[in-house]
């Protein structure tokens, strides 16, 4: 009887181990999230920056293309 008792509680311990790791993963899953998240907003800024390029390409043609004429 005492032996299975001891049993017992080893197997309640490593239930606890299992739900502290789950909790970590979850956390880590909300990092991944939060990173994902920051990387999108990189990537929108990147656009943004892209698309500002373009128009002042577009706005330097038009000027010169006015100079020239």
């Amino acid at each position: 009887m005492k032996k299975k008792k001891k049993k017992k509680k080893k197997k309640k311990k490593k239930k606890k181990k299992k739900k502290k790791k789950k909790k970590k993963k979850k956390k880590e899953k909300e990092k991944e999230k939060e990173k994902e998240k920051e990387k999108e907003k990189e990537k929108e800024k990147e656009k943004e920056k892209e698309k500002e390029k373009e128009k002042e390409k577009e706005k330097e043609k038009e000027s010169m293309r006015y100079t020239r004429a």
